[in-house]
């Protein structure tokens, strides 16, 4: 079994880099999509991720319980291809109508730390091959706005707990990839 975290900025290739890594496996694909059209901007960046993707995929859409999605179609003959781990972060942040203090702590929703928990329980004890796409939001300018540092925060220390469970971790930069942890692909 081997786990792969694939992470860049946006437009940086990352998902097409991932798709690649999974189309070469040879393995049945599970597509784990994390996206919520919530707006026509991202029902449409939706829309271009399905045509894009391989119509031979299972695609199967979990927006809020990655954890348990990854324990049912995680098998040894599979590879589990989850995009994108800060969507499914968004997801939880903001998966209960809630106002957050423009200044001050935040308070997470009560799923947020049972639901990150399961998902990296399920990433450690997954039967088969996972690959995760991130985007690595935390190296420009500090964001105003409480909500905003907090999820930057929360987002690194996704990547980095993900990262240390992994085999393999890969930076991508305008669709090249740079080999961080592991062996080149």
């Amino acid at each position: 079994m081997n786990r792969t975290l694939v992470f860049g900025g946006a437009r940086s290739g990352k998902s097409a880099y991932a798709e690649t890594l999974a189309a070469a496996s040879g393995k049945e694909v599970i597509y784990i999509a994390t996206a919520q059209p919530g707006d026509s901007e991202m029902a449409a960046r939706i829309a271009h991720h399905r045509q894009q993707r391989n119509q031979a995929w299972t695609t199967v859409e979990e927006s809020i319980s990655l954890g348990a999605a990854i324990a049912q179609w995680s098998r040894p003959e599979r590879l589990v291809l989850v995009d994108c781990l800060t969507v499914w972060l968004s997801n939880l942040v903001f998966s209960e109508a809630k106002d957050f203090p423009d200044i001050g702590e935040i308070i997470p929703p009560a799923c947020f730390h049972e639901e990150r928990e399961r998902f990296l329980q399920a990433l450690r004890q997954a039967a088969g091959d996972i690959v995760l796409v991130s985007n690595e939001i935390g190296m420009g300018v500090i964001p105003q706005g409480a909500i905003s540092r907090w999820f930057v925060d929360e987002a690194g220390r996704l990547n980095q707990a993900v990262a240390a469970i992994s085999e393999q971790a890969i930076w991508v930069a305008a669709g090249l990839p740079l080999v961080l942890k592991g062996r080149s692909c």
